[in-house]
């Protein structure tokens, strides 16, 4: 591993990756270009995102974007222009496999740990994707969402396409997908996409609420509730409470299931563990 793994701050060429006792910061940091999203962005992601998901230490993570224009605006065009003039940009249309930074936030389909998206500016294309895959999503007044591969004869193949369709109703979605016409904060909190919306100033400050009250729950509960709301999503509310989910059995045999109880009867603040 690289310096990402160390406890602290480490800085990539793209990404900055800190580490603030059980909380991950992860910051996208190519501002001179709108934090476009390279091949070694991508590459230095995925060993960021395995170290996350391997540190027994951190319970949540932000993901942001360096400078106050833009939390991301996709893919780097003028790299996969590049590309396609040397023939190597590749054929998939969906999807990270075999890709550099495979898998990728938005292929992390078994990522238990919540991650919030701290979203200023522009999120666009692959951006948005990357807002999608979050968790909660809190915005500036400022931001800007839109999908607009369909423009650039491209697709929105790192989960726009499915994702969208499935968090919003579908006609809203597909209007959105087939022109690229951007969203504003408030229209994508009024459409469920955010969380919360607040001016820039005050980004920061609604961010670590958000982050405070997730560490003040069980990390094992969270993890467990996130597994089931996403394994679930699918499947008959009946098959739903009978399938397997095994972030739940960790947790329902954690100190953490007695501690919870234990502290309340004795009204006491709870010290998690997560085991």
């Amino acid at each position: 591993m690289t310096a990402a793994v160390e406890q602290g701050s480490s800085r990539h060429s793209r990404v900055r990756y800190q580490k603030e006792g059980h909380l991950a910061r992860i910051t996208l940091d190519r501002p001179e270009v709108l934090n476009a999203m390279d091949l070694r962005m991508h590459e230095e992601l995925a060993e960021i995102w395995d170290d996350f998901e391997a540190d027994d230490d951190l319970w949540v993570a932000v993901l942001a974007g360096s400078g106050t224009r833009a939390f991301s605006v996709g893919q780097d065009l003028k790299e996969l222009a590049a590309r396609l003039r040397g023939g190597t940009a590749g054929t998939s249309s969906f999807g990270s496999r075999g890709k550099p930074g495979w898998p990728r936030l938005t292929e992390r389909f078994g990522l238990t740990k919540p991650v919030v998206a701290k979203v200023r500016g522009y999120a666009m294309g692959g951006g948005f994707e990357l807002a999608l895959a979050c968790d909660i999503v809190v915005a500036a007044e400022d931001a800007v969402f839109a999908l607009p591969e369909a423009k650039l004869g491209l697709m929105a193949g790192a989960g726009g396409v499915f994702r969208l369709t499935r968090q919003l109703p579908t006609r809203t979605a597909m209007g959105h997908l087939l022109t690229g016409r951007p969203l504003d904060a408030r229209r994508a909190f009024d459409l469920g996409l955010v969380n919360e919306v607040v001016p820039a100033e005050q980004l920061d400050g609604c961010v670590e609420g958000w982050v405070a009250d997730v560490l003040r729950c069980a990390p094992l509960s969270v993890r467990a509730v996130k597994e089931a709301a996403a394994m679930s999503a699918a499947l008959p509310l009946e098959q739903a409470f009978a399938a397997h989910y095994p972030q739940e059995e960790l947790r329902l045999r954690s100190s953490d299931a007695v501690e919870g109880p234990l502290a309340f009867a004795e009204k006491r603040a709870p010290q998690w563990r997560a085991r």
